[in-house]
């Protein structure tokens, strides 16, 4: 499924107004003819799973704007320590020009400079400058960005994708990112060569992880989350990982036994499950529900039935990003009330929202 110890925020609900958030960014008209399948968009929608907050369009004096912003919790894909693509919330000002601030504070030596969580840089290259952004009616949203673009190393060059993708694709009406350069589609990115002429979504995955042991025409790839911390900052990292099933209830158990067994020693996250944990029964889906029965081996607490909220977490964040999943409902055999590490009950299903609210107590 946005601790100084700083963690994935869930989905944010806001409604943001494209048409106003890019008025006063240059126009890639400007630059180059416009798709013909352009359309003018009235809202840039986040993914939502409550009341949203829509942000009227007003053409606002720059210093006035930038002397009365309100403060606004962001979600940018950045570069951790150990080079693994994962999101921070940062708070930046509001403003009318939110994709363009987005891709600006994913630049080397830019305004992000002075934000950036301990152990976490930005990704594009230093001096790339946004000439503008353009969302398609097929929700493909077209970046373009200055020559200084190229100036990165081959080994950066899909980490730099997926942090534009997952950064502009958290807004519902955002399906896929195409790059262009000084006005001119891109079909390949111009260092390594990584095929973009379709544009570069979600479906791509992100810190893919290879595997001999399973059978790709018979998998398919599925973004799990595993936390991860640098001195204090404690978030979680995106992991797309290969998975073989038969069905959904399949799909559910094949996700967990991944999450129990990790994604491998070479991610650097870390392994939150005990050993010998281990599903009981097949996952059942009810009314976007998944409920999950496990051995007591899951606990950290046996005697007074504490589940780490950090697998909690792992588990909700992951599953509720698969299609329906709204919820988990998580129990243990031979244990009548769950409880988190802080003492507090889980009576209801857990969603990525009320562990977001959880962490702000």
């Amino acid at each position: 499924m946005n601790k100084n110890v700083v963690l994935l925020t869930g989905a944010i609900s806001l409604s943001l107004v494209l048409s106003g958030c890019f008025q006063g960014e240059q126009s890639l008209e400007e630059e180059m003819d416009p798709p013909q399948d352009a359309e003018a968009v009235d809202s840039l929608e986040e993914p939502s799973s409550g009341d949203t907050e829509t942000l009227d369009e007003e053409t606002v004096d720059e210093e006035t704007e930038e002397a009365t912003a309100e403060m606004l919790p962001r979600e940018l894909y950045l570069i951790d320590k150990n080079g693994m693509v994962a999101s921070q919330t940062l708070e930046l000002p509001e403003t009318n020009e939110v994709g363009k601030q987005l891709m600006e504070h994913l630049v080397k030596g830019g305004p992000v400079s002075s934000l950036l969580p301990n152990g976490f840089q930005a990704v594009l290259p230093e001096g790339t400058e946004i000439l503008g952004l353009d969302l398609k009616e097929d929700g493909t949203m077209v970046v373009d960005v200055s020559e200084e673009m190229k100036n990165y190393e081959p080994s950066e060059e899909v980490k730099i994708l997926e942090a534009i993708t997952f950064t502009l694709t958290q807004f519902d009406n955002v399906e896929k990112v195409q790059l262009w350069i000084n006005g001119h589609p891109q079909e390949v990115m111009p260092v390594d060569g990584t095929p973009i002429g379709d544009g570069y979504s979600r479906s791509k995955g992100i810190n893919v992880v290879q595997s001999d042991t399973v059978d790709l025409l018979n998998a398919q790839p599925v973004t799990m989350y595993y936390p991860a911390e640098h001195n204090e900052n404690r978030y979680y990292v995106p992991v797309t990982q290969y998975v073989e099933s038969n069905d959904d209830a399949d799909l559910y158990q094949a996700i967990v036994q991944s999450l129990i067994e990790g994604p491998g020693y070479n991610t650097n996250v870390i392994h939150v499950f005990n050993a010998d944990t281990m599903l009981t029964s097949e996952p059942q889906m009810e009314d976007g529900v998944l409920k999950l029965m496990f051995s007591e081996t899951i606990l950290k607490d046996p005697e007074q039935a504490v589940i780490a909220d950090e697998v909690m977490e792992t588990l909700v964040r992951t599953l509720t990003e698969q299609e329906g999943v709204e919820a988990v409902d998580i129990k243990v055999e031979n244990v009548d009330q769950l409880v988190s590490e802080n003492g507090q009950t889980y009576d209801e299903p857990v969603t990525k929202d009320s562990i977001s609210e959880t962490e702000k107590l």
